[in-house]
């Protein structure tokens, strides 16, 4: 039971509350109102998205979210999302959300759940069934203080993300992920989903995401998300064939001055614990480490 609080479907305009209780919980994750808005009112049918939020006293101050995961060939998979502001926490709305959230992924078929969580957050997520699987670091850095920027190799050519056809862009995320540390391989990843959700979504800002090219081939990558005067580096992958060219460190390098020319004062990343290489670029970069989730998961009943 919950104290005064109500649990509702979230809509489109429950975009700023929401986007403003997830800051007070997780000052290191960036998600814009616009995207956030985007993530609320477009789903694919097959994901089965279902995004909850709990007012108390007419004030938004929580999120639920579950669906389907429909990038990765394993059948089955669920994603869970809970986060209450910090000022309305042991009154049970986490857990009247979890509830709800667990018992939707179970009537559209999946089989467990992943969630990231915080350590406040853990004791709350193992008396709910979770279990640990593997860590995430998040780390950020002032993109106005870097080191020097590493020369290009000869035969790449720098360009933002707004120079490439999304053809070329979605042929070298869809290689690179597939070597993204998980629980589940991100191996289906459906051309038309990604354009309309990453591509042509509110989140990433072509304009400070950088390639390098290769002739017509995008080899190494980065996409650059933004709120305000904050950046999130979503995904920065390299294809196999260009790899050990220091192409990572590279993209990041140019993506974060490019950030700083834009008046963005902190930049953010996260890191599962497995991916040793990227780590030590971000090091290099002079990220520091400002907290650790845990991904858990979560057996669902049939």
């Amino acid at each position: 039971m919950t104290t005064g609080a109500v649990i509702r479907a979230a809509v489109g305009d429950d975009a700023d509350g929401v986007t403003a209780v997830r800051r007070a919980v997780y000052a290191y994750k960036v998600m814009s109102p616009a995207a956030t808005r985007h993530m609320i009112t477009v789903s694919a049918p097959k994901e089965r998205f279902l995004a909850l939020v709990a007012e108390s006293g007419g004030e938004l101050v929580a999120w639920g979210s579950a669906g389907l995961n429909i990038w990765t060939s394993d059948p089955g998979q669920g994603h869970t999302s809970i986060y209450v502001h910090p000022d309305h926490r042991r009154q049970g709305i986490g857990s009247a959300l979890a509830d709800r959230l667990h018992q939707h992924l179970s009537e559209v078929g999946a089989v467990r759940t992943r969630a990231f969580v915080h350590p406040d957050g853990l004791e709350f997520a193992r008396n709910r069934g979770y279990d640990g699987t593997r860590q995430m670091h998040y780390s950020g850095v002032d993109p106005r203080v870097l080191p020097d920027q590493p020369p290009t190799p000869d035969g790449i050519e720098l360009v933002t993300m707004d120079q490439l056809d999304p053809r070329q862009a979605y042929a070298a995320d869809a290689v690179a992920s597939l070597d993204e540390p998980s629980d589940s391989p991100i191996d289906s990843i459906d051309y038309d989903r990604w354009l309309e959700e990453i591509w042509n979504g509110p989140a990433l800002d072509r304009s400070l995401s950088i390639a390098a090219v290769a002739g017509d081939e995008v080899a190494c990558f980065t996409a650059v998300e933004t709120d305000s005067d904050r950046a999130w580096s979503g995904m920065t992958g390299t294809i196999p064939s260009y790899r050990g060219r220091g192409l990572a460190k590279l993209v990041k390098s140019v993506a974060l001055r490019r950030c700083a020319a834009a008046g963005i004062t902190s930049a953010y990343t996260s890191n599962d614990d497995e991916n040793g290489p990227m780590l030590a670029i971000n090091n290099w970069l002079g990220y520091r480490r400002v907290q650790t989730e845990m991904g858990l998961l979560r057996p669902l009943g049939s």
